[in-house]
This record gives structure tokens, C-alpha cells and sequence, in this order.
């Protein structure tokens, strides 16, 4: 079983859509399997991530800024990719060091998440975006 999820997003940030995965699984009368969700972009990743406190997802965020400052910040000043905006280079960077696949057990039709963990597409472009996201269902 295959579908795609579009993700809205507003700018930088974690935005979690596991409400739209685990109704899409609802429908499909899904059972037990390996759902693979993949992102179709190179400047957001996906996370799992507390879905509990929104502190975590702030925090995740500054500290990612941090590492990764804009290409308008002095530090940055060697990178070359400038050309898309001040926060491009620095969402492809981010992107390549955070996931943009995961892995999810279904059991009995449930993603087999913790208590606190939720789906995120985090969003490191300042502009906002409507992004793909590829699922698969399998054996």
C-alpha cells in the first residue's frame, strides 16, 4: 500500500502529522507491517520526535539555528550556495544530518510508537512550503 501526505508548513519548525498517517492506516485496514515514509525534498527532514511538551520542538529548532546559522551570518560566509536565499544552504545542511526516511512497526494496524513520540516533517526553509512526503506500507 503506497500514498503520499502533503505537509503545509509556515516556515522553520516541526509540524507533525501523525494523525494523518495513522488515519491513513485506519482506512487501508491495515494489520501488521513496516510503514516506510520518505521526503521528497532537500532543504526538510523528518523526525520522531516528543509530541508531549512543545518546548522539545522550540528547543530542537534554536539548536539547529545555532549550528546552522543563515548564510547572512559571518560564520557562514565560506559557503558558495547563496543564490536561493540566506537560509537555503544552511536547510540543505540541516537536511543532511537529520533523517529524511523512517522506519515504523504496524502492529495490529497501530503505529508502534512510544507513549510521547509523534511523526514530524521539520522545515528548514523560512518561506513556507507545501511538501511531499512518500509512504509505503509493507510485509
Amino acid at each position: 500500500m503506497q500514498t503520499e501526505f502533503r505537509i503545509s508548513t509556515h516556515g522553520p519548525g516541526l509540524f507533525e502529522f501523525t494523525h494523518d498517517v495513522t488515519g491513513w492506516l485506519s482506512k487501508q485496514g491495515a494489520q501488521d507491517g513496516l510503514l516506510t515514509l520518505f521526503v521528497r525534498h532537500t532543504s526538510c527532514s523528518l523526525l520522531i520526535q516528543e509530541n508531549a511538551d512543545p518546548e522539545v520542538q522550540t528547543d530542537l529548532q534554536n539548536f539547529f539555528h545555532r549550528l546552522v546559522p543563515p548564510t547572512s551570518d559571518p560564520s557562514m560566509s565560506f559557503l558558495t550556495h547563496t543564490y536561493e536565499g540566506p537560509d537555503d544552504m544552511p536547510a540543505h545542511i540541516k537536511a543532511s544530518l537529520l533523517p529524511v526516511n523512517l522506519s515504523i512497526p504496524v502492529q495490529s494496524g497501530r503505529l508502534a510508537l512510544g507513549t510521547w513520540q509523534g511523526i514530524y516533517l521539520f522545515e528548514h526553509r523560512d518561506a513556507p512550503h507545501t511538501r511531499q512526503v512518500a509512504a509505503h506500507l509493507g510485509p
